[in-house]
């Protein structure tokens, strides 16, 4: 079996699916799947408000690697990558942000989501985000966190946590990979699809979200910083997160760029071989569902990679989650009225409200040297939340 089959299941917006291993083809679903679907009636998504004292401004910066031609598409010439930059803003300033273009919509649309739900793209695009384009920024120095999706989700389907990053004092840069999810609309205005998901994620992917993302520190953080509110970035804490292949991606990141001083996995397999040794005592957070990702679980590659790791390292799993828990996928999902599966005893809710409490906390305490309660143990108030000790 390709190694790059190996990574934990990507998650269908229609969570009741079987879900293919992410680095297969996507099955088209049953017709008695579909018959599940409920159509939405007029349906408006809406995403958590963020928790944190700022409100949150967002702007799209579109950058090209004039020096890297692109990957999987070679013929499209330079890299070129989508990014939202979340910030601390002013209240009552701004206009609401859309949650993606019309056309990142369409494409989620088509290869995301169920035929027969009735969901139409201009409702996706129209989801709340609690963001605000135009939104003056807030005064300051703030960490920077990059964040990574899964493969096959588009950039938007982590806004949930990158909106709450903000609202806490941080400054978010959530890149889009193009030809690697169902669509990420480029400068030119054209949204390519996925031309990578037919054959699977290759196991050269998270060496070149590595690039992708020290290609985004340098334009946001150089001499001549592409973004207009880079005096916003403290330079000197950078973090990193990501989700499946995201997550995976982020520790190769670290292997290659040590200006990012602290990282998570959320939910994702690691591709070997393992840069396990060169995190260098920097700081790392294994955040998954515990089916897979307990102590002893289903994916062998968290407690092998954990082990070589020197500095501080925990690892949480999370009872009743399921692969997209960790993401916006389930809230959208809910809103829709799509079943649950089973074995997801935790609501989308929370588990929005878990990954944003334990990612937020963990930067708290690596980028702003914060001490944090929660991160001490098992606590009453969270008992989904498994200290693991291998």
């Amino acid at each position: 079996m390709n190694r790059s089959r190996r990574i934990a299941a990507v998650a269908a917006l229609v969570l009741a699916l079987p879900l293919p291993i992410a680095g297969a083809a996507m099955a088209s679903p049953s017709p008695a799947a579909v018959a599940v679907a409920v159509t939405p009636a007029a349906f408006h998504g809406e995403l958590p408000r963020p928790t944190g004292p700022y409100a949150v401004g967002e702007e799209v910066l579109h950058l090209t690697d004039q020096d890297r031609t692109d990957p999987w598409v070679p013929t499209a010439g330079p890299r070129q990558l989508a990014v939202s930059m979340f910030y601390p803003a002013r209240h009552d300033t701004g206009v609401p942000a859309p949650y993606m273009t019309l056309g990142e919509a369409q494409g989620f649309v088509a290869t995301r989501v169920p035929p027969g739900t009735g969901l139409r793209p201009q409702d996706v695009a129209a989801t709340t985000t609690y963001a605000y384009s135009g939104a003056r920024a807030a005064g300051g120095k703030f960490p920077l966190v990059v964040l990574s999706p899964g493969f096959e989700n588009p950039r938007a389907t982590l806004t949930g946590l990158a909106t709450d990053l903000a609202g806490h004092g941080y400054v978010v840069a959530l890149v889009g990979h193009p030809y690697e999810d169902s669509g990420e609309t480029l400068a030119d205005g054209t949204t390519p699809g996925c031309t990578l998901c037919e054959s699977g994620a290759p196991d050269a992917l998270p060496d070149s979200r590595a690039k992708d993302v020290s290609f985004v520190l340098d334009r946001l953080t150089g001499h001549d910083p592409a973004w207009r509110l880079s005096h916003l970035i403290d330079r000197d804490r950078i973090g990193m997160a990501g989700h499946s292949i995201g997550g995976a991606s982020t520790l190769n990141a670290m292997a290659g760029d040590r200006r990012i001083r602290a990282g998570v996995n959320m939910d994702g397999t690691f591709f070997p071989p393992v840069p396990a040794d060169t995190l260098q005592g920097r700081s790392f957070l294994l955040l998954g569902k515990q089916s897979n990702h307990a102590v002893g679980g289903e994916d062998p590659t968290w407690g092998e990679t954990w082990a070589g790791w020197k500095g501080y390292k925990p690892w949480l799993a999370v009872a009743g989650t399921t692969h997209a828990s960790f993401t916006d996928v389930p809230i959208l999902a809910a809103e829709i009225g799509l079943p649950m599966p089973p074995d997801m005893t935790t609501s989308p809710e929370r588990g929005m409200q878990l990954t944003r409490e334990y990612v937020g906390a963990f930067f708290d305490r690596t980028l702003k040297g914060v001490h944090q309660p929660l991160l001490d143990g098992p606590s009453p108030a969270n008992p989904e939340v498994l200290f693991q000790h291998p």
